[in-house]
């Protein structure tokens, strides 16, 4: 038996080993707030717009992940027979609860509906569109229900196997990444990811405003301005190409620019 145990030993309580007296030590040292896993319940935020030939499929890898969840889809008035498709998922109990937005008000806004009927206590965005694959999901929640991170997200840069595509896209994520960063002091690699996975409080109580693609900016500006514990994990990326039905274009890269300057700004 080392010092270290010999030491330990004084103030072990009966019926308790050393590993878990340094588990919990460790854990109050590093602050630690665990979620116990069987109290999970996890919302999915899905803003909908124009994926009739997709939605059925990305809400059966949804129901596969075996967490418990409510998925609340938001339609942003689509146009291509979307509505009707999730009316009959809904009435199928595929569904929890479905907003129809009265006319196209963009996806940040889709996603603020979906969170203010959310109640979980984990709240994530899940895009419609196939690009995001939910058997990520456990990575993503692990540093949640391990009690070191208040939100979560997923990298499309740390590693994961991912679809080859656009260089420049690559470029500018990056580029809009690092001026991101240099404004929330935070080192991520992936600002833009659709995976965000945070505390369902603490997502309900942020200041959202963006209604349309400025929406990651901000959520990224207010959890650092609330000092949030953040944390990246490497996620799968199956991105699509504009044939394929992709909508952010480089319009948007730009607009993010000034997206990040205003919402970094505003407190």
């Amino acid at each position: 038996m080392g010092m270290t145990d010999m030491a330990y030993t004084g103030f072990q309580r009966e019926g308790e080993s050393l590993p878990q007296m340094r588990r919990e030590g460790m854990q109050r040292l590093r602050g630690r707030t665990p979620l116990p896993r069987e109290l999970l319940r996890l919302s999915v935020l899905i803003p909908v717009y124009n994926e009739r030939e997709t939605i059925e499929l990305i809400l059966d890898q949804v129901h596969a992940v075996p967490v418990n969840k409510e998925v609340i889809c938001v339609n942003d008035c689509s146009t291509d027979g979307t509505a009707e498709i999730l009316d009959r998922l809904l009435q199928a109990g595929r569904i929890d609860r479905l907003i129809h937005q009265p006319r196209n008000m963009g996806k940040g806004k889709a996603i603020r509906t979906a969170l203010a009927e959310s109640t979980g206590n984990v709240v994530i965005v899940q895009d419609a569109d196939l690009e995001y694959d939910p058997a990520d999901w456990p990575g993503l929640l692990e540093p949640i229900i391990d009690g070191v991170a208040d939100a979560s997200f997923g990298s499309r840069f740390l590693g994961g196997p991912h679809r080859v595509l656009y260089f420049w896209h690559s470029v500018g994520n990056a580029t809009l990444t690092t001026f991101s960063n240099m404004f929330t002091n935070l080192n991520l690699t992936d600002m833009e990811t659709c995976y965000k996975a945070i505390r369902g409080e603490l997502a309900r109580s942020l200041h959202l405003t963006s209604d349309r693609f400025g929406f990651e900016v901000e959520v990224t500006a207010r959890l650092a301005q609330q000092r949030a514990r953040i944390f990246e994990v490497p996620i799968s990326y199956s991105g699509r190409t504009y044939a394929e039905g992709k909508k952010i274009g480089w319009k948007d890269g730009v607009a993010a620019i000034g997206h990040i300057i205003k919402y970094n700004l505003q407190r």
